[in-house]
C-alpha cells in the first residue's frame, strides 16, 4: 500500500503556511477523531494520518526532507511514518492537541506540561486493557 501525500492529507498546498498547515489539521483531527466516531476504523485512520502529516509539515527540518525525498525522507524506510518505531505515540497526537487547541489535553495526561518546561504523565502506575 502505497502512502498518501502529506499535504493531499491535510487538503493544503505545497506552500502552505505553517499556520494553515495547523488550522488543516485541526479541521481533520476534529472531524475524524475517535471520540466522534466510535468502532469507525475508517475514521480512526483518517485521524492517525493527519497527526502524521501534521508531524512532519509543522516541522520545518522534517518538511525540507519531504519535500525533497517523499516519504522515503521521513520514514527512515520503516513504512509507516512516525508511528512505529522511535516514532510517534498516541501520547505526541494528544501533545499537538495540545498545542493547538490550548493545553486542555494536559488535564488527561498528555500533552506539555509548559508551567515547568518539561513534559509529563501522569498515571504512569495505572494499567489499562485496551482492544485493538
Amino acid at each position: 500500500m502505497s502512502k498518501r501525500d502529506y499535504y493531499e492529507i491535510l487538503e493544503v498546498p505545497r506552500n502552505a503556511t505553517k499556520e494553515e498547515i495547523k488550522k488543516a489539521y485541526r479541521k481533520q483531527a476534529l472531524k475524524y477523531h475517535p471520540d466522534r466516531n466510535p468502532g469507525n476504523k475508517e475514521a480512526e485512520e483518517k485521524f492517525k494520518e493527519a497527526a502524521e502529516a501534521y508531524e512532519v509539515l509543522s516541522d520545518d527540518e522534517k518538511r525540507a526532507r519531504y519535500d525533497q525525498f517523499g516519504h522515503a525522507g521521513v520514514n527512515g524506510g520503516n513504512g509507516f511514518g512516525g508511528f512505529s518505531g522511535g516514532g510517534m505515540t498516541i501520547e505526541d497526537i494528544f501533545a499537538h492537541f495540545g498545542d493547538i487547541f490550548g493545553g486542555h489535553f494536559s488535564d488527561f495526561g498528555f500533552g506539555n506540561n509548559r508551567s515547568s518546561g518539561r513534559r509529563t504523565t501522569k498515571g504512569q502506575n495505572l494499567r489499562i486493557k485496551v482492544k485493538i
